[in-house]
């Protein structure tokens, strides 16, 4: 009767062990900025993020199913290395949001990002044509405040359109996703 015990909790800690290394290696949270440092083009956010900007993008929930759409125009402005993004959105059912993000470069392609519904302070990387954010940020009252675990990966393309894919979770549970793409407001 052991025997069978046996089998059922090595094929579970097999299963276990799997799972994990999948979603380590070969999901979204498996990136490393470090996997795109040789490639190219590279993303300047000074050159790349700047003046306005059309962003468009779909929200994913829990399901996989797409919630919500939106576009939004993004004013950013540089003084030395420090840039203010103003953002404002249009959500398909009418609703609109702005946020104001202060990004402060560093050395090595590092730098902070901080917004009012961020909590602390957003830490990113810049690789070769990646940006890489993480940080805390509350939602509005209306949809609870929770505070949600997000990274986002922005992936810059060779004619210049910056992807954005971002993942929200609470309790290491992803709750949501965001595509959208962001380019030059005079390319419209």
């Amino acid at each position: 009767m052991t025997e069978p015990l046996i089998f059922i909790a090595v094929g579970l800690g097999l299963g276990l062990l799997l799972t994990f290394l999948r979603r380590r290696l070969g999901e979204f949270h498996g990136q490393s900025p470090s996997d795109y440092v040789d490639s190219f083009p590279v993303f300047d956010l000074r050159l790349h993020l700047r003046d306005k900007m059309i962003c468009e993008g779909v929200i994913f929930g829990p399901l996989g199913r797409v919630t919500s759409s939106f576009t939004a125009v993004f004013d950013v402005s540089w003084e030395g290395n420090v840039a203010t993004v103003a953002e404002t959105f249009r959500y398909n059912d009418g609703s609109r949001q702005e946020r104001e993000w202060t990004v402060t470069l560093g050395k090595n392609g590092n730098f902070i990002s901080t917004a009012p519904d961020v909590v602390g302070e957003g830490l990113g990387i810049q690789s070769g044509p990646t940006l890489q954010l993480r940080y805390r940020i509350r939602l509005p009252e209306e949809l609870g405040s929770h505070v949600l675990k997000t990274v986002d990966w922005m992936y810059l393309t060779p004619d210049g359109t910056i992807v954005n894919r971002s993942q929200f979770r609470k309790f290491g549970i992803k709750v949501a996703e965001l595509v959208a793409t962001l380019r030059p407001a005079e390319e419209r």
